[in-house]
């Protein structure tokens, strides 16, 4: 066996984990030096493939790498750019074999969702057509949670973490205030068409009146009636009420309610601005104060408070990911399976590509309650596992300390094809 180098990229928005993953990917590697040669990374994901910019992960020492593994953030930088199809978009792909084949890169691994996975398929395809012998395995990641096969995303059990313990603090703060002060609180999560995330937040509540009151969720439609009735009833209630709604929430026309108009690099929907909206409303038909927040950028690079579980597969499918593609598997995804649920055991599995590539997995009927508002017993079996355990980084003066990358590129060999 002819000893190939790997390239490795980070797609899409980061998580608290993924360089977790990264950390898997590389120290696995460098302990089958005489299978694989050197690890590249991507700079900014895909593009740096594109452009030919890539890192020589080989210039970090053995603790830095190691220190990946408690970093947040995208520690060679990601982005937010798709590849169309093979046929619309030929030229691309052929320039990624051609950096390829310029760097004698025979693993190619990409670190994102669906679309990410999608990318990774193709390129294993254009490589089997252009007779270049690329060995593709995507690794997943995602916050939202919504790849299908897999358990579930390394990055959401960490985001889950944080707003679960967000909602329960940020309620004892409006109780502490409900008498003569705010009365509704509100926080936006993300979540663009699953509601995972925001179903989370419902892990906060462990007995009757704790928060949240009110959880929405984009798999069910809006209704503002039924929606201001239940604010005015867990006002009247417990004396305030605290709602957590996904980005994503649709109205009975499928019309998002916080739609800018604008759209992102993938033609996604630009979201933001739900909490607000739902906030006033309420202010204007209940007449309630109100504080709201969107945990945005918050939620995602919270490393301070991942969840162990989180890290420890984030890391596995990296490692996994390696070890597939020496056994000669290709156009695959390592996938998390669980086992059981208490004890929560769970295993390495794999899917082709083919089969995760676009699809999105959304919340299941039966993890949300009769009136819309909740999740179920069955969602909490599912999600508190995902939760579970603190793996803090190390701390300095107050602060935690994360890894600093040098990021040394590799020469160029090629001309410019391509500027991004």
């Amino acid at each position: 066996m002819t000893k190939k180098n790997a390239f490795y990229a980070q797609s899409g928005g980061v998580t608290a984990v993924i360089n977790a993953s990264a950390c898997g990917v590389i120290e696995t590697a460098r302990q089958h030096k005489d299978k694989i040669g050197n690890v590249y990374a991507g700079r900014n994901g895909i593009i740096g493939a594109l452009t030919e910019d890539l890192i020589d992960t080989g210039k970090e020492s053995a603790a830095n790498i190691a220190a990946l593994r408690h970093t947040p953030g995208g520690a060679f930088g990601s982005c937010r750019y798709k590849l169309k199809g093979i046929e619309e978009n030929r030229a691309q792909y052929e320039r990624l074999i051609e950096v390829f084949k310029a760097h004698d890169i025979g693993y190619f691994f990409y670190n994102g969702g669906g679309d990410s996975q999608d990318t990774a398929h193709k390129v294993s395809q254009i490589g089997a057509e252009l007779g270049y012998p690329i060995t593709c395995v995507g690794i997943p990641k995602t916050v939202d949670n919504d790849l299908p096969i897999t358990d579930n995303c390394p990055g959401f059990g960490s985001v889950a973490k944080y707003v679960a313990v967000s909602t329960r603090e940020a309620a004892y703060d409006v109780a502490s205030m409900a008498k003569t002060s705010t009365k509704i609180f509100v926080m936006e999560v993300m979540g663009r068409h699953a509601g995972w995330i925001a179903a989370a937040a419902g892990l906060a509540q462990e007995q009757e009146g704790d928060a949240p009151h009110i959880i929405l969720f984009p798999e069910v439609a809006f209704d503002q009636a039924k929606f201001l009735k239940q604010v005015d009833k867990a006002v009247k209630k417990y004396d305030y009420c605290v709602i957590v709604v996904s980005e994503g929430v649709r109205d009975k026309d499928g019309k998002f309610l916080s739609d800018s108009g604008i759209k992102d690099a993938f033609g996604h929907a630009q979201l933001g601005g739900v909490a607000p909206m739902l906030a006033n409303l309420i202010k204007h038909e209940l007449g309630h104060k109100f504080h709201w927040a969107v945990a945005d950028y918050l939620q995602r690079s919270a490393r301070h408070i991942a969840a162990k579980t989180d890290v420890e597969q984030a890391y596995a499918l990296g490692k996994a990911a390696v070890e597939l593609a020496l056994k000669g598997k290709n156009a695959v995804m390592p996938t998390i399976v669980r086992k059981s649920n208490k004890p929560y055991r769970w295993t390495i599995g794999e899917a082709k590509l083919a089969d995760v590539a676009n699809v999105e997995k959304m919340m299941p009927k039966n993890f949300i309650s009769r009136n819309g508002f909740e999740i179920t017993d069955a969602c909490r079996e599912y999600l508190a596992p995902l939760i579970k355990g603190e793996d803090y980084p190390p701390y300095k003066n107050g602060l935690p300390q994360y890894a600093r990358m040098k990021n040394v590129a590799v020469a160029k060999k090629l001309k410019a094809r391509f500027k991004i």
